[in-house]
């Protein structure tokens, strides 16, 4: 969707604006499609504090469907919906949201910042898993399971499952031309990609995800969440000449119980009838968060096998001359002509989390289990790195210009960056004509 003339006005409303029944008491994220103020009741102040998510696109239908799906929803683990409404704008009639203010961290932050054990790992999956098998019953899908979609409050490990704006219902339209639906691409599941690597010729196809991928989702953000990095989804695409990766399990690379291993590998597994519901699996993690013996309480440690790259300075300049070397290769754009995964925009995220981040800045990766091959993109500007306005194929990200490798799929190669869960290549500045100064 292009971006609106009225946009950027929409997202850094002052403090005291009025919307409906609500005022605004401050911004607290941005994201593609929505910004989340927290807000009062006019009338109550004093009484508590909501999130407000207002859309930043008039008329934008993503509200709708995600007010319907939360309506239906009633559920400790997944925010209340309050309220939702039109709002008079010059633009236009502007959707809101107004939900329960969360307090918590994104998962991944949450275990970066403690010794993790297996027990409170099944604890907190287990209540993500609830909220899942919650959203089921009702006919939705949640679509976007991720470390950044749950929040876990730290003071109690209480974990609550946000971000709807991405989820369907039975009999909702698609809303995209795109064979899948928005998402983020690492937790996409086996089937969703053989699907659209086998239509994404086909005018009118829509891939629908169903339980199963969120229960796949949920495992590939498990697995993350003790390892580190992302599992490969191990699908093989007919005619690509492309082997599919290995994915190593992970009790080979930290020390976990074997009951949360099992489960792991349950839910990442290919065959989604496999993976059991999310009820099943919540309550397969319930049983084994307590009757786990004392081996569950031991600290998630790496393996001395298993190795990792370390994250080196420079490499900045391998990831530019590897992008100099593609664009002289022959062919080299007709990977941007192929609507594989790789070309999947890495904002099309929707919903309460994605863009109740903060402001100030995204949540880094895990440092816990092996270290990651690949770095995290910079907040500033590399040394000879191309700035905006970037071009066709290219995305502004944090003040610079990057573009997609052949894997886009983290864990990242050794030359590549990783943000918001997708790999790229910095952009190189092209050097001006008589001048030998290297970037």
């Amino acid at each position: 969707m292009p971006l609106h003339p009225h946009a950027w006005e929409l997202s850094c409303l002052p403090p005291g604006t009025e919307i409906g029944s609500w005022r605004l008491l401050e911004l607290r994220g941005q994201g593609a499609y929505g910004t989340v103020y927290r807000a009062e009741r006019r009338g109550e102040e004093g009484c508590g504090a909501f999130a407000l998510k207002l859309a930043r696109h008039p008329a934008d239908p993503r509200f709708e469907r995600e007010a319907e799906l939360l309506s239906r929803l009633c559920h400790p683990n997944i925010p209340a919906l309050r309220d939702r409404g039109l709002w008079a704008h010059s633009a236009g009639l502007v959707p809101f949201l107004v939900m329960d203010w969360v307090e918590g961290v994104p998962l991944y932050a949450w275990g970066a910042g403690r010794t993790l054990t297996s027990r409170q790992v099944m604890q907190v999956l287990a209540q993500a898993a609830r909220a899942l098998a919650a959203t089921h019953e009702a006919d939705g899908v949640h679509r976007d399971v991720s470390g950044a979609n749950i929040l876990v409050r730290p003071e109690d490990a209480h974990a609550v499952l946000i971000d709807f704006g991405a989820g369907s219902f039975r009999g909702a339209a698609p809303l995209t031309e795109e064979v899948l639906p928005p998402g983020t691409p690492p937790y996409r599941s086996p089937e969703a990609l053989q699907f659209r690597w086998r239509f994404w010729r086909e005018r009118g196809a829509h891939y629908a995800p169903g339980p199963a991928d969120d229960v796949y989702a949920l495992g590939v953000t498990a697995y993350r969440l003790v390892t580190g990095f992302y599992p490969p989804a191990e699908v093989r695409l007919e005619g690509s000449g492309a082997k599919p990766r290995v994915r190593v399990p992970a009790e080979n690379l930290v020390t976990l119980c074997p009951l949360l291993a099992k489960l792991l590998r349950q839910m990442l597994s290919k065959k989604p009838s496999a993976r059991g519901s999310a009820s099943q699996v919540a309550r397969a993690l319930e049983q084994a968060a307590a009757s786990a013996g004392p081996g569950a309480d031991q600290p998630i440690t790496r393996h001395p096998s298993a190795t990792g790259v370390s994250r080196r300075p420079g490499l900045w300049l391998a990831a530019a001359a590897g992008i100099v070397t593609s664009l002289l290769l022959p062919g080299a754009w007709t990977v941007w002509r192929h609507p594989a995964w790789l070309a999947e925009d890495p904002m099309e995220t929707t919903g309460l989390a994605q863009d109740a981040l903060p402001v100030s800045g995204s949540v880094q990766a895990p440092a816990s289990g092996p270290e990651r091959i690949g770095l995290d993109v910079p907040k500033k500007l590399l040394p000879g790195q191309a700035r905006p306005p970037c071009r066709k194929r290219e995305i502004e990200i944090n003040g610079g210009c990057w573009v997609l490798p052949r894997e886009a799929t983290p864990p990242c190669g050794d030359r590549n960056y990783e943000w918001r869960g997708v790999c790229y290549y910095p952009v190189l500045a092209p050097v001006p004509s008589g001048n030998s100064e290297q970037p």
